[in-house]
């Protein structure tokens, strides 16, 4: 059964960091484009980071380009977000989730297949 886990979610201050991990069972994660999302209350759910499976380039959103880092440790079958100099506005719940059919990794979340239950981050001083 394809599974994945996130985990490493929390309630941090402005200015602190965080690392997700997105725990892949039943599959290996290395042959799938990985993309972290996330959803705060109100609003759609978007496009954080990817990594494609191809040749693990990584794309950004604009907003958190120059403080979150995403990559992969294959021997754990994990995926990795880190997230520095975190603001509120960074406030969500973070999913990862799975593709296979593109050589780079798209921002849209119609296009993955396989998604994790997701973890709350929560920014607040």
């Amino acid at each position: 059964q394809v599974q994945l886990v996130e985990s490493g979610g929390g309630l941090v201050q402005p200015g602190d960091s965080l690392r997700l991990s997105c725990a892949a069972s039943g599959f290996t994660l290395d042959r799938y484009g990985i993309g972290w999302f996330r959803q705060a209350p109100g609003k759609e759910r978007e496009g954080v980071s990817c990594i494609s499976s191809s040749d693990d380039s990584t794309s950004y959103a604009d907003s958190v380009k120059g403080r979150f880092t995403i990559s992969r440790d294959n021997a754990k079958n994990t995926v990795y977000l880190q997230m520095n100099s975190l603001k509120p506005e960074d406030t969500a719940v973070y999913y990862c989730a799975a593709e296979s059919k593109y050589f780079y990794c798209p921002f849209v979340p119609g296009e993955y297949d396989s998604w994790g239950q997701g973890t709350q981050v929560t920014v607040s001083s």
